[in-house]
């Protein structure tokens, strides 16, 4: 845990009452059929009514109104009338591979639906650990993960990797991709000619670079590079200011510790809201939709970082399921990128994040792609919960209902190139699935009613996935 604190410093038959099963056996993935049940058709945002769903050896092997062969007799079937299936939700931004909190939160992710992460920094031990519990049937979400961060000199997180110029990132590169990392995360404070080499590298490599948009470059250069995802919106904002350029060279000016950088950017805020420029950003959102250049706004997180002087909003229920050390490092008093605010700071950073809200919305109108994420581990942002409060954000930032489930099942599988095999309910398809008791497409809250969580292709009902919860709590809090 003191590594923790560390990164912290940051059934029956048919017509029997609905999904009567325990969670399944690990060692095996038994033959599933689920009968008269609503499919979320999550690409045409429709519903197709009175399905069955046919899963065997973790794969969907058929889906259809009808039944092309009778299940063996080992087969559990289930009834799903009056209920709808959906492709399992991914956080495509966690922080969640940790000695000490990877079996708290693997757990409570798989309870919420949460059936795929993608781990934006992590302990690479942990990272395969926990793709191997997935791999052989334990209640823990698949996971995509990048490893260590890669920053520039004087990083923001200790831990990073760091490169100071573009030999180095591109060794950097290299040594990340042969430890296992699924793809190259950067950071604020990584150089011009390191970030671009560091692009090519990954490109050469055959993986992708995510992340921030370092203070060096500006989000439409990161575009057109091949940046594949940007993350919480760094640097759109500033773009979009009629100064833009003089604010990101202020920015790649500043020195001191990283309290002192990001103390900094607060102060550009008011001067960014001031100088927003409607055909700036336009450009910018038509740039990212032609480069297909992905956004993990995670709503979540700004809102938390927006808000935690509140005490009404910290005064939150699920605190109860994060582990001391986690609950005391979201006091904002103990955390060195937020105890020195101001109460006007606090305005500014509320201001800035209705702003970012604003520019989801355009965005999305622009045709920009979108992912769900949360940023889990950061304060507030509870892992498998907050997921379900990233699609309600994205909602009320302009996203249709259909829209923001399928930033939450399809997108993540288009961005992962895995469309043949993942993001909707469809014969072939890994059986990575979530029923719930009412449909998202008319309320996206319902994404929570949460009835079973079908994950490679064990099935946990109500039942269980309580069990785990209350597992992970109790975990959560051992006794003295």
């Amino acid at each position: 845990m003191r590594r923790l604190r560390l990164v912290l410093a940051l059934v029956c038959c048919v017509g029997a009452l609905p999904l009567q099963l325990r969670a399944q056996d690990p060692s095996r993935s038994p033959v599933l059929l689920i009968q008269h049940v609503n499919i979320i058709d999550v690409r045409a945002g429709k519903i197709l009514p009175d399905q069955n769903v046919l899963i065997e050896g973790g794969r969907i092997v058929h889906e259809g109104p009808w039944v092309p062969t009778k299940p063996t007799p080992d087969a559990k079937v289930v009834s799903g009338r009056s209920q709808y299936l959906i492709p399992g939700l991914w956080d495509m931004h966690v922080h969640a591979a940790w000695p000490g909190i990877d079996g708290i939160f693997a757990p409570l992710f798989v309870a919420n639906g949460v059936t795929g992460v993608r781990e934006m920094f992590g302990d690479m031990a942990v990272v395969r650990a926990w793709k191997k519990r997935y791999e052989t049937g334990e209640p823990w979400p698949r996971m995509v993960a990048a490893g260590h961060i890669l920053d520039g000199p004087n990083p923001i997180w200790p831990g990073s990797t760091v490169a100071n110029n573009a030999e180095e990132a591109r060794k950097a590169v290299d040594s990340l991709h042969q430890a296992g990392a699924d793809f190259i995360k950067v950071y604020n404070r990584l150089p011009h000619d390191a970030y671009v080499a560091a692009i090519d590298e990954a490109k050469r490599l055959g993986t992708y670079v995510a992340g921030h948009v370092p203070d060096a470059v500006s989000v439409a250069e990161a575009s057109d590079l091949g940046q594949r995802s940007i993350e919480h919106l760094t640097g759109v904002a500033l773009e979009c200011s009629s100064e833009a350029d003089s604010l990101r060279a202020e920015r790649s000016a500043a020195t001191g510790d990283p309290a002192a950088k990001l103390k900094a950017y607060l102060r550009q805020a008011d001067r960014i809201l001031a100088t927003q420029d409607a055909a700036r950003c336009s450009d910018l959102f038509a740039r990212l939709a032609r480069n297909q250049t992905w956004q993990v706004p995670t709503l979540t997180v700004l809102r938390s970082m927006a808000s935690m002087n509140d005490p009404h909003f910290t005064a939150d229920p699920r605190l109860r399921y994060m582990p001391e050390e986690v609950r005391t490092s979201w006091d904002w008093r103990n955390d060195f990128r937020f105890r020195d605010r101001t109460e006007e700071d606090w305005a500014v950073g509320r201001r800035m994040n209705r702003r970012a809200v604003a520019i989801v919305g355009a965005m999305n109108r622009a045709g920009v792609r979108m992912l769900a994420g949360t940023d889990v581990l950061n304060p507030f942002t509870f892992p498998g919960f907050s997921l379900h409060d990233e699609l309600a954000l994205l909602v009320e930032a302009g996203l249709s209902n259909a829209e923001a489930l399928r930033a939450a099942t399809l997108n993540p599988a288009i961005f992962l190139h895995e469309e043949d095999s993942a993001g909707t309910v469809e014969a072939g398809k890994r059986a990575d699935l979530v029923l719930l008791d009412a449909n998202p497409l008319k309320d996206i809250h319902n994404t929570r009613r949460v009835r079973a969580v079908i994950l490679n292709g064990r099935t946990y009902d109500r039942a269980a996935l309580d069990s785990l919860i209350e597992k992970a709590e109790r975990a959560a809090n051992p006794p003295r």
